[in-house]
């Protein structure tokens, strides 16, 4: 066998979108040779996926043309060889456009290949007693879905180096179907948390029915079971989109609303943070302006300390920085968010109907936030693979008041905005019994770093003209 000594660790794309072939720096002399099989800094660097990997297997071939495959599995392999050669074979199982792609390549041990979900695998050996080693990063489970394609399938058209009739494969695998008969293997699921609440309810507006996103309710989903690690086959799911809150900021004031706010935003983030880590799920968590007291005369920027003024603020700071320890996370920061519910617009709109005239609070500043916004928001950044962290996101356009806003509600749906009046916070909390909690007088935040990845928040007053001509 002749391996060549001393090549740099390269990375080479192939046909097959994610399946990368890796060269492997090989170091020998009259003894033998030494390679490092798996270095995750410097494959990482090098372009390989942060793999993960839980299991190390070994697959010994004794004879020349051993062939074994085409099986895709849902998880990812990175495949090398100890000893031997062998022509491998794969061919992409996964739905979508490339399904069916086909691509091949010899393997000695100077050389790896990264194969990623839902790719169909096999090889056929070219020297005897050759050592086929894959990691991967998922237990095998007789619950997983696999998919199976037959060595011999037409449309992939693999030309073996031995003929299929001279090679040693077993039963099962002369069995596997066609093309035309195989199930594509779906992509990792999509988890929507509080998928009953308004961003959640825009989030299935945006995902609709596909087949690989699930959404579940605090009914369907107890976030605060100490059993929530076993509650799913973690290992299925490639993201959790959090949109489930504990939102009621007055509330949260008060004995009991402090433990549910506790509860709901930093107790059950902390656990859905240790089950993402865990299982190399991407983490979306929805955050908000009330980690800010306000206080800055320009808008808040995504790395700005935090200085939550009340109970809600405090959760919601600390849920961050649970999320930000994830090491696949998007944090997306709000303000003012209105969407399919009760909000601030609706009573408005609701107030100017029945001929009431408000007072409406002129002394806070900030940007209203649509939940269909937010929702559009959340899937760029995960189809975009835009870099993890935190984004903020809010409509764009010029900052206004509670008492602007509400003027324009007025005004849009045919009332005169001169019936509100606009008082100060302590003036309109001034004759409210029971607790109120403190509000950031400065709710702007900074949108360019969302705009740096492609994403362009709507304008904030055209926003709330086309949201209240879809509320007639």
């Amino acid at each position: 066998m002749s391996i060549e000594f001393g090549k740099k660790l390269a990375r080479t794309e192939t046909t097959i979108p994610g399946l990368v072939v890796f060269d492997l720096p090989v170091h020998g002399d009259s003894r033998g040779w030494f390679k490092e099989n798996w270095q995750r800094e410097k494959m990482i660097a090098a372009g390989l996926p942060d793999l993960g990997p839980v299991q190390n297997n070994i697959s010994f071939n004794d004879a020349v043309g051993t062939t074994r495959g085409i099986h895709a599995e849902p998880w990812d392999k990175f495949v090398s060889l100890a000893t031997g050669r062998i022509f491998g074979a794969w061919v992409d199982l996964r739905e979508g456009p490339t399904f069916g792609t086909t691509f091949t390549t010899e393997l000695d041990p100077s050389k790896a290949i990264f194969v990623p979900r839902g790719v169909g695998n096999a090889y056929q050996t070219l020297e005897a007693g050759t050592a086929y080693v894959y990691l991967v990063n998922d237990h095998w489970s007789p619950d997983a879905e696999y998919a199976f394609l037959n060595l011999a399938d037409e449309t992939a058209a693999i030309d073996w180096p031995i003929p299929l009739a001279e090679a040693e494969l077993s039963d099962k695998d002369r069995a596997h179907p066609r093309l035309e008969a195989v199930t594509p293997i779906l992509p990792r699921k999509i988890l929507v948390l509080g998928a009953g609440g308004q961003l959640g309810r825009a989030l299935r507006t945006v995902y609709g029915d596909a087949p690989h996103v699930e959404y579940a309710t605090r009914t369907d989903l107890d976030l605060t079971s100490p059993d929530l690690t076993n509650a799913r086959r973690w290992r299925d799911y490639g993201t959790i989109i959090n949109a489930a809150a504990h939102t009621a900021v007055d509330a949260a004031e008060t004995t009991r609303g402090r433990a549910d706010a506790w509860a709901v935003n930093v107790t059950a983030v902390s656990a859905l943070a240790g089950i993402a880590a865990a299982n190399g799920i991407t983490l979306v968590h929805v955050s908000s302006d009330y980690v800010f007291d306000g206080s800055k005369a320009e808008a808040y920027a995504e790395e700005d300390a935090f200085s939550p003024l009340g109970v809600y603020g405090q959760t919601k700071a600390a849920g961050d920085a649970i999320v930000a320890a994830v090491p696949r996370h998007y944090i997306v920061r709000t303000s003012w968010v209105i969407g399919d519910g009760s909000n601030f617009v609706r009573t408005m709109a609701s107030l100017a109907d029945r001929g009431i005239d408000p007072k409406v609070v002129d002394d806070q500043t900030g940007r209203l936030t649509f939940t269909e916004d937010i929702a559009r928001g959340i899937r760029h950044l995960l189809e975009s693979e835009a870099r993890y962290g935190t984004y903020n996101l809010t409509s764009s356009g010029p900052a206004q008041t509670w008492a602007d806003i509400a003027r324009d509600v007025y005004r849009l749906t045919g009332h005169d905005p001169e019936r509100i009046t606009r008082v100060t916070t302590a003036e309109y909390f001034s004759s409210v019994s029971g607790s109120v909690a403190p509000r950031p007088s400065n709710s702007v935040l900074d949108l360019r770093k969302v705009e740096q990845v492609g994403f362009i928040p709507r304008d904030g007053p055209a926003g709330l003209a086309q949201y209240l001509g879809s509320q007639t």
